[in-house]
């Protein structure tokens, strides 16, 4: 790749937005509407419960493969080059996965589209930070997160309307559109000033290097622990309820396929609002205390919910779960951003998220053996025991800072 350079197409922050939200929200799309899915999938290719749900799990292996890989090019190379290539690969990879006929080979794709799909949060979140102001971060990186939600209304809506028309390999068919807009980001946008000023020849680093600034020092060592049991909660909790939820709405209340769609879109909406708030949070107050407010709700929301028998309830109790359980993903890239250096932001965003995205990838697993084996009630109620893991990471973990713009990968 030639040396970076900057020119008078550099990502200005409504074109860095514009990336970030759109490369995420493909990501949400796609996962979504894998959920939605998997019936259709499981009976036509002849699959157990456990290939099924490992479908999930190993979309989110590759996507830390493909977040360790692409986070030390995206700091090498730069941000926009890169994430062209992590949404043409995942674009690519999901089109395949419209040919499979039978388990292993549709495994085989769904893990290549994660290893494009792990990339896309860390170098979007890197590029917010990198092209927004300091002082407007936790909201710019909030806006962020709600690209995913915008991702997953779209699958909520659309797959039961396309579905039974163009079936589930015409659904992953669409996965092909993202590499038009990325043929349109590379074409339109350079890198961030902030990025190339900072990058240049020699200061460029190994990989090696920059993962050993992740664990610089004691502080910074701390933060990065705090930081992965941060994310791999967040996905755990994400993925276990989002991908079972409407199978287990479907069985136990008589949902509809459109009905499981609509609970999905309300929850999302609470989601949506949740992050939304987070980032104004964030900007006003310590984001740590409101990291520990969003903890909160989150244990208390996720035991409330497992008491509840009535379907009604259930769809709009959801959105008030979602505004705590996946709101906190509207602080995660500011936090990220301000705990490491320019030249490994994106490393650390992808390593940490996607080392967090694996962890999640147990949660379709575990969730639905408890469901299976004990209850679903079992099984939310222990999505209540890991958010108390959430607030110990905060309080002794985490760096407490107010405002962002300094990092501790840059303090001794």
């Amino acid at each position: 790749m030639s040396e970076i350079s900057l020119t008078k197409n550099h990502a200005t922050p409504g074109k860095a937005m514009l990336a970030s939200v759109t490369g995420y929200a493909m990501d949400g799309f796609d996962l979504l509407i894998l959920g939605f899915m998997l019936p259709v999938i499981t009976y036509e290719l002849g699959l157990t419960s456990s290939e099924a749900g490992s479908l999930v799990t190993w979309t989110l292996i590759g996507a830390v493969i493909g977040g360790v890989i692409f986070g030390h090019l995206s700091d090498r190379f730069g941000r926009i080059r890169i994430l062209t290539l992590t949404i043409l690969m995942f674009s690519l990879f999901t089109g395949l996965c419209a040919i499979a006929v039978g388990y292993w080979d549709l495994l085989v794709y769904r893990t290549l589209a994660g290893i494009g799909l792990g990339g896309e949060f860390g170098i979007g979140m890197a590029l917010i930070a990198e092209a927004w102001p300091a002082e407007k971060r936790n909201r710019a990186s909030a806006y962020v997160g709600m690209g995913w939600q915008l991702g997953v209304l779209a699958a909520a809506f659309l797959t039961p309307l396309l579905l039974p028309y163009i079936g589930w390999r015409g659904m992953f068919l669409v996965g092909l559109l993202p590499a038009l807009v990325s043929f349109l980001i590379r074409r339109t946008m350079g890198e961030p000033k902030e990025f190339v000023q900072q990058n240049t020849h020699e200061q460029q680093l190994s990989f090696t290097q920059r993962v050993k600034l992740l664990f610089k020092d004691r502080p910074t060592g701390k933060a990065s622990l705090g930081i992965l049991i941060l994310c791999s909660v967040q996905n755990f909790g994400y993925y276990g309820l989002m991908i079972w939820m409407p199978t287990y709405l479907a069985k136990n209340f008589g949902f509809s396929l459109t009905k499981s769609g609509v609970w999905t879109a309300v929850t999302v909406l609470g989601m949506t609002f949740g992050i939304w708030l987070f980032g104004v949070l964030a900007d006003r107050f310590p984001r740590w205390k409101i990291f520990v407010i969003y903890q909160i709700g989150a244990v208390v929301m996720v035991i409330c919910y497992a008491q509840l028998s009535d379907p009604t309830l259930m769809l709009f109790a959801g959105a008030l779960m979602g505004v705590f359980v996946n709101g906190m993903i509207g602080g995660y890239g500011a936090l990220i951003s301000d705990t490491y250096p320019i030249q490994a932001r994106a490393t650390a965003q992808n390593i940490l998220f996607n080392l967090g995205r694996g962890v999640g990838g147990l949660g379709p697993l575990v969730i639905g053996a408890l469901v299976t084996q004990v209850s679903f009630t079992a099984a939310i109620s222990l999505l209540a025991g890991i958010y108390l893991l959430d607030i110990y990471a905060t309080l002794f973990l985490l760096p407490r800072k107010h405002s962002t713009g300094d990092t501790l990968g840059a303090i001794g």
